[in-house]
């Protein structure tokens, strides 16, 4: 797998191990000096997060610790007041861990006494090779940490997070800030991982870019290398060539959300936009959609039948993209219109909200589909696709979102701060992070306008997922600079899309 020049790869413990085993064997780098390195980074983190003030450094058995070592004796020599609070003797530790243990003086035991009136605390306890729950002195010792109330920096990945997922199983370390050596790791990055996270510091430790270690199958999207990609129009283009739009959806009481969604492909580059909806609804959207077509069809009692669908089909003839689902409503007729619709559908299709509920535990009927589909489910759209619990997928994201793209053979957006766009061949792409302004209802139906608006100008599916979600998150964070985080309505991030850019 190569990645694009868009993606930053996150590597995983195991090619983190095969970059640190290149290093020292065939570079000759030794593991003192690149532990050396990382401690620096540390020591240089701490000093950012608490310039003045006594540092409390808990440290584990293995690297983790040793890096931790290096980061008192550092602090020290800078004059700073370290106190070093060990989870295991010295006598316990191996390596290149121990041999930087020996030349901190004045080890203690950990205790929580000793994280008294610091101005900051490290956590040097677990390293990326962890997974599972925390055990013994070492689950004390992170509860400690937890309850002090200091600012915490961890080193590499906070103590208690798979690095490899970002899942947390038992209680974890809850930074303010890492430190992270020779590459951010996927559990930083892909929550609930990201929320202990705190801001990620990546520190070179001297491991060239070029390991010959197999490219990561998580990244960071890139904006900048990202959005240049996306074609603009120009003089020669038709309002076809910008891009085709089909929303179907709405029933009554839930016409704003196609609205919403028709808009915000307007708004994202769509040149003609249709929206398809129950006749009875018909004029309650031609009132508010004044730039787009609407199109009335069978109806009862203000919701889609399966008599719909041939229409839909022949207006898609047109090629472009189909949304399916906002403000669908979740009668046996809409879901009826929503599963014939995507079975029988050519173009590219985003399955949103209702139309995914249609699809709840038949996730495999989507794998027959031709075009090319995104599925874009929150936490629990997703539970009620793979039929499991939500809290099992807030637990572990990454790989429930990996299980749906696998049996849909769709790219699964699942939605969040650390929004993942999966592809079915296992490529995970993870977005930065947004505004909590996004909170509030209609994002979603939002979002799915600007996917459908990407994918309209044929854009590779799995990047043009990875744009509209950038470019949505971008116009998060532009709405909440103009209306501030608490203001922001849907209405706000649709005006926000063409500065998103």
């Amino acid at each position: 797998m190569t990645l694009p020049t868009w993606l930053q790869g996150l590597p995983d413990p195991e090619r983190m191990r095969a970059m640190d085993r290149w290093a020292i064997e065939e570079l000759g780098i030794p593991g003192l000096e690149l532990m050396e390195r990382a401690g620096r980074g540390l020591a240089d983190l701490v000093v950012a997060v608490a310039p003045d003030g006594p540092i409390a450094i808990a440290c584990g058995k293995g690297n983790n610790g040793g890096d931790g070592y290096v980061a008192a004796r550092l602090l020290r020599e800078a004059g700073r007041e370290v106190r070093v609070l060990a989870v295991a003797p010295v006598e316990e530790l191996g390596g290149d861990a121990r041999a930087n243990a020996e030349r901190v003086d004045g080890i203690e035991p950990f205790a929580a006494a000793g994280l008294d009136d610091c101005a900051v605390a490290v956590d040097a306890l677990l390293g990326t090779g962890f997974s599972g729950a925390p055990h013994g002195s070492v689950a004390d010792a992170i509860s400690a940490l937890n309850a002090a109330g200091l600012p915490v920096v961890a080193a590499d990945v906070p103590s208690g997070v798979d690095a490899a997922t970002g899942v947390v199983e038992g209680e974890a370390v809850r930074a303010s800030a890492t430190a992270t050596f020779a590459a951010a790791k996927p559990g930083l990055w892909i929550n609930p991982g990201k929320s202990h996270a705190g801001a990620v510091r990546v520190v070179d430790i001297g491991i060239p870019a070029n390991a010959p270690v197999d490219e990561p199958d998580v990244a960071l999207i890139d904006d900048a290398e990202l959005l240049a990609l996306l074609p603009s129009r120009h003089a020669g283009w038709t309002k076809f060539t910008s891009g085709h739009v089909l929303v179907a959806g709405g029933s009554r009481g839930l016409t704003g959300a196609p609205s919403l969604a028709a808009e915000a492909a307007q708004r994202a580059g769509a040149g003609y936009v249709t929206a398809c909806v129950p006749a009875s609804q018909q004029a309650i959207l031609a009132q508010r959609l004044l730039e787009a077509m609407t199109r009335g069809l069978p109806d009862d009692d203000g919701a889609h039948t399966a008599h719909g669908v041939e229409a839909v089909l022949e207006l898609a003839t047109r090629g472009g993209a189909l949304v399916v689902g906002p403000g669908l409503g979740r009668s046996d007729g809409a879901f009826a219109f929503a599963r014939d619709l995507v079975a029988r559908a050519e173009v590219a299709v985003v399955l949103d909200a209702d139309g995914l509920n249609a699809h709840a535990g038949d996730l495999g009927a989507l794998a027959a589909r031709r075009a090319p589909t995104i599925l874009t489910p929150h936490e629990g759209e997703l539970a009620r696709l793979l039929d499991v619990e939500s809290s099992a997928v807030q637990a572990r994201r990454l790989e429930h979102a990996r299980a749906a793209a696998g049996r849909s053979q769709a790219i699964v957006v699942l939605k969040g701060d650390d929004t993942l766009v999966v592809d079915p061949g296992g490529l995970v792409a993870v977005s930065p992070g947004a505004t909590g302004a996004l909170a509030t209802a209609g994002t979603g139906d939002v979002l799915s306008g600007v996917l459908a608006a990407v994918l309209a100008r044929d854009a590779d599916p799995f990047m043009a997922a990875c744009a509209g979600v950038r470019l949505h998150a971008r116009a998060g964070i532009h709405a909440a600079h103009e209306k501030g985080v608490d203001g922001v309505i849907a209405r706000d991030v649709i005006e926000a899309l063409p500065f998103a850019r």
